[in-house]
């Protein structure tokens, strides 16, 4: 299998593993929702998880691949806040758990530039 594909398909994986979270345990996504969205908390990480699941499929289609890699990116970009919220959350917690939380925020680069390879066939970035 190329290395792009494998990409494209690790990708795919760590979207639908991260969308069927938020749907089977949806408790513990939605104290990372920030407070100034509107609605309930739930249904952002109700829509959140579907989102990821859709993402998921289009992303392991070769066909809709690029299209969806890129919504990948504006997705991982959008969802940036409720980690920062998570963060600023978390402020009071055990030290590992904080420490997990703030180490969350500078990931979102590299899926952000992981998802951008994905939609340029890992040629690099656009």
């Amino acid at each position: 299998m190329p290395r792009s594909e494998r990409s494209a398909l690790l990708l795919a994986g760590l979207l639908a593993t991260a969308g069927v979270g938020h749907l089977v345990s949806p408790r513990q996504f939605d104290a990372t929702i920030p407070r100034a969205l509107p609605g309930a908390p739930r249904t952002w990480t109700y829509a959140s998880g579907v989102a990821e699941l859709a993402l998921a499929a289009g992303v392991a289609v070769p066909r809709t691949r690029r299209v969806a890699a890129l919504a990948t990116a504006a997705f991982f970009v959008g969802v940036f806040p409720a980690n920062v919220q998570m963060a600023v959350d978390w402020r009071r917690r055990p030290a590992p758990q904080k420490a997990a939380a703030v180490a969350r925020l500078p990931l979102q680069v590299p899926l952000v530039l992981w998802a951008r390879s994905v939609a340029n066939g890992g040629k690099g970035q656009s």
